[in-house]
């Protein structure tokens, strides 16, 4: 008896992401899957890691999904390819604050590695700000952060809001957290620092050896007089710092005000009157890709502007460069609190079904527009970035193991 053969087994097709946990999400993953057709593995990194092996390793990943200040070692190392813009379906309706450097042409760009000093490809392969057909990476998530502090020691801010140099207060003494990650934990140092008078950088985003020498010595002076608590890595240690009310202020990441448990209320996100540091994240396409596999990529790419992925990243505080398409799928509540900076009409959940937003909050800063309006300074990798993260692991170091 001849027994009919089975089908051929049909390999699905496979699409590589190696980033972080601010874009690598599973919810993110499954969405796409679904809505593509195509498996999607995710390789989620933390920062340093993702960027050096993005770097040395492109044969690993299809796409890449960091941030803009990430950029020039990876793209300095050849491991990316440039974008072609007329593939990118939504590219018009992506924002002024990626393509041009500000909201509007009147708006400071601020210090540091605003998203357009790095997005174009220029005819000599260099990145540079001036318009062209091919992009470095597409623009995606993105948003202004500031820090946490105690009301119980610090009160409620005034008009003029907080300032960074609480994050130094004599106040907190022995209560203050800072973010481990060079490019963005030495600037908010440096905010502070310059903001309460203790030192002056003549580019506060692109500082001296000398600068950076001042800036470690202070902070080294601070720890001695047992200033910091610690440092944290992940945004899970700083809400754990919080929750076991071992800090009075703090670097801190806009997800993490959602999860602080009995603390909420206590610590509140600062809008500081210097203004905020602001990150701009987006994905890249390996140097390898051709054929099938670029298309695919390009679906990916596209995908992440057609709302989906930026509705979930607004539930939990961070925007989407194309706004249009994530007010499809938000709630008028949901766009009315995240976006327009309303008092919220109800309460709100997360992207994991709890309530990050209790009835009548209003986002601290306002509406996207008075946010990003504000911006001193970018994440950045300095001149000097590799004597700057030398230092600053040797000050971590110093502070013992994070949330210990």
């Amino acid at each position: 008896m001849n027994r009919l053969a089975s089908p051929p087994h049909k390999k699905r097709r496979l699409l590589r992401v190696r980033g972080t946990d601010v874009t690598l999400l599973a919810q993110v993953r499954n969405m796409a899957v679904a809505d593509l057709g195509f498996d999607i593995e995710h390789e989620s990194l933390d920062f340093l890691t993702c960027q050096h092996r993005a770097a040395v390793d492109p044969q690993g990943y299809d796409i890449y999904e960091q941030c803009f200040h990430n950029l020039d070692i990876v793209w300095y190392w050849g491991a990316l390819q440039p974008i072609q813009t007329d593939r990118i379906t939504q590219w018009d309706d992506i924002g002024d604050l990626a393509k041009a450097g500000g909201i509007s042409k009147y708006t400071w760009h601020g210090h540091g590695d605003a998203p357009m000093r790095k997005l174009y490809v220029q005819p000599d392969g260099t990145l540079g700000p001036h318009p062209m057909s091919t992009i470095s990476m597409l623009p995606t998530a993105h948003n202004v952060d500031s820090f946490g502090f105690d009301r119980r020691l610090f009160g409620d801010e005034g008009p003029e809001g907080s300032s960074w140099a609480w994050l130094l207060d004599r106040r907190a003494r022995g209560r203050i957290a800072l973010v481990d990650e060079p490019a963005i934990g030495i600037f908010d140092a440096a905010l502070a620092a310059e903001a309460n008078g203790d030192l002056t950088f003549q580019d506060i985003g692109n500082m001296t050896v000398d600068e950076i020498d001042s800036l470690m010595a202070l902070l080294e002076t601070l720890r001695q007089q047992g200033f910091f608590v610690g440092s944290w890595l992940s945004p899970d240690e700083a809400e754990a710092f919080i929750q076991a009310d071992r800090v009075s202020v703090q670097s801190m990441w806009s997800p993490s005000y959602g999860n602080l448990g009995e603390m909420t209320g206590i610590f509140r996100e600062s809008v500081p009157r210097e203004g905020y540091r602001a990150w701009h994240g987006g994905a890249s396409l390996a140097r390898h890709l051709t054929g099938a596999k670029l298309d695919m990529a390009y679906e990916y790419l596209n995908w992440w502007l057609t709302g989906p992925a930026g509705a979930l990243m607004a539930r939990q505080g961070h925007y989407m460069t194309n706004s249009k398409g994530v007010r499809e799928y938000l709630s008028p509540e949901e766009w009315g609190y995240w976006y327009d900076g309303d008092p919220a009409r109800c309460d709100l959940k997360g992207p994991d079904g709890r309530i990050v937003v209790r009835t009548g909050q209003r986002r601290p800063g306002g509406a996207y527009r008075e946010r990003v309006s504000r911006i001193a300074l970018w994440n950045t990798v300095m001149d000097e970035y590799n004597y700057a993260a030398r230092a600053w692991k040797r000050f971590i170091r110093s502070l013992g193991s994070p949330a210990s």
